[in-house]
């Protein structure tokens, strides 16, 4: 098991910036791909981005939904075990529960069903 707790979620008004974290604890991130799901009421989970890192955990590569390109920026340190999500220009359609998660394929992309460990959540409303 590698528990995953998300913190930073938070009611904020369009336009406006959230950064959401995600700590690994006793483990380092870079041992896994990781990566941040969404979902809104009524609606299923969907992918929001993704890293993987290299061979030799020095740098990581990001992928992103289409939704979310050029507004959100994942991020990953090493030294705090902790992925970060960067949300800017937020609009109220991202509000829904995001989630990080955690895959022991460290190619894992954008397929829930890639991923083995998963955080409980944390709210990010986004007002009008």
């Amino acid at each position: 098991q590698v528990p995953l707790v998300e913190s930073g979620g938070g009611l904020v008004q369009a336009g406006g910036s959230l950064r959401l974290s995600c700590a690994a604890s006793g483990r380092s991130v870079s041992s896994y791909a990781m990566g941040w799901f969404r979902q809104a009421p009524g609606k299923e989970r969907e992918f929001v981005a993704a890293i993987n890192w290299n061979t030799f955990r020095t740098y990581f590569s990001a992928y992103y939904s289409d939704s979310v390109q050029g507004r959100f920026t994942i991020s990953g340190d090493n030294a705090k075990n902790t992925v970060y999500l960067q949300m800017n220009s937020l609009k109220p359609e991202d509000t829904a529960v995001y989630y990080c998660a955690a895959s022991r394929s460290r190619s894992a992309q954008r397929g829930s069903i890639e991923y083995d460990y998963w955080g409980q959540g944390t709210q990010v409303t986004v007002s009008s």
